[in-house]
């Protein structure tokens, strides 16, 4: 039987045991138990019926979805940080409040950068496969040659929480720091970080040595590294995404990659994921990971945290701590 002091709440995909058990405790709550993303026929019926709705970047929600949901939904308590699945107008237009969890998957997504990073230009996955393969013959002075990556420029687009990260990290390996960024950062910042601002995203393409996309995927930044951009990339360039793929161009990119016009990718998203291009398949200059930048025990414990901190706000009438704003993008 429903109870009506708590909020029906369904959720998408299956979470870490804790936090669902947390959720059973305080909600009348639906949990997807297959862990298969849903299709659009699950997710209209899901909407149908609940108060709160908890989606993951699995999840399209768009206006035609948001628009046939039922009358009692009054809360998207999305379980992830970026919310360019879920329409946020169309939201706003049936006064549904939109949540997000940020700033708890910063650290965790600034290590993975840092070890693609590492990974792409020192060639550790070609060596690991060498390895496993077992036609490794042993050391010699001119094998698994890659390129230190002390001394380097990394140009970051994107200096929110995560970019910031990011670059502190990346002094500590000896790399120029640059980035580009919609608003400058104060100048305070900019000087403990050692970063050096380009107004101008070319500009700044064609001065650094590694680029590492970390800005949000929005209609203003889709395919914002498009072919003519990537053209500003020097050759021994390698480019680095853990963002959304739809943010670079990937037919451009994989064209760039097979031509030698960059070194070398290291890529935890994908422009048509799950789906991965045979053709990066096949280059050996690239590093492909299965969208895990933020995949750590701590981090989702602290994901499902938020979720429950802003469905428990909501319905005791109170603003959601993490609300997702209208000038969020």
């Amino acid at each position: 039987m429903v109870d009506p002091a708590r909020p029906k709440v369904t959720v998408t995909r299956r979470l870490l045991p804790e936090t669902e058990a947390r959720m059973a405790d305080l909600y009348d709550v639906t949990f997807n138990r297959t862990d298969a993303a849903m299709d659009r026929a699950q997710l209209i019926a899901a909407m149908a019926d609940c108060d709160v709705f908890v989606p993951t970047v699995t999840d399209e929600i768009d206006a035609d979805l948001i628009a046939a949901a039922g009358p009692g939904l009054k809360l998207i308590a999305n379980f992830g940080n970026g919310v360019d699945h879920i329409d946020l107008a169309a939201a706003r237009a049936r006064n549904i409040i939109v949540t997000n969890t940020p700033g708890v998957l910063t650290e965790d997504t600034a290590d993975m950068v840092m070890a693609l990073i590492l990974s792409v230009p020192r060639r550790l996955a070609a060596g690991e496969k060498l390895v496993r393969s077992g036609q490794w013959t042993g050391w010699s002075p001119t094998g698994m040659l890659g390129h230190r990556i002390g001394g380097k420029t990394l140009g970051i687009i994107g200096m929110g929480r995560i970019g910031q990260a990011i670059a502190r990290r990346a002094r500590g390996f000896g790399l120029a720091v640059h980035y580009h960024n919609r608003h400058r950062l104060p100048a305070v910042i900019e000087e403990e970080l050692g970063a050096t601002f380009h107004e101008a995203l070319d500009d700044m393409l064609r001065a650094v040595d590694i680029v590492s996309v970390n800005c949000p995927h929005t209609p203003a930044t889709h395919h914002l590294l498009d072919a003519r951009r990537l053209a500003l990339l020097r050759p021994h360039v390698y480019l680095i995404n853990i963002a959304r793929g739809e943010i670079v161009d990937e037919t451009a990119l994989i064209a760039a990659l097979e031509h030698d016009r960059i070194a070398g990718a290291g890529l935890d998203v994908f422009e048509h994921e799950p789906a991965v291009d045979p053709r990066l398949l096949g280059l050996s200059n690239v590093v492909l990971l299965p969208h895990m930048g933020s995949a750590t025990f701590e981090g989702r414990q602290a994901m499902g945290e938020k979720v429950i901190a802003n469905i428990r706000a909501w319905w005791d009438g109170h603003r959601p701590p993490d609300q997702v704003l209208e000038g969020w993008v």
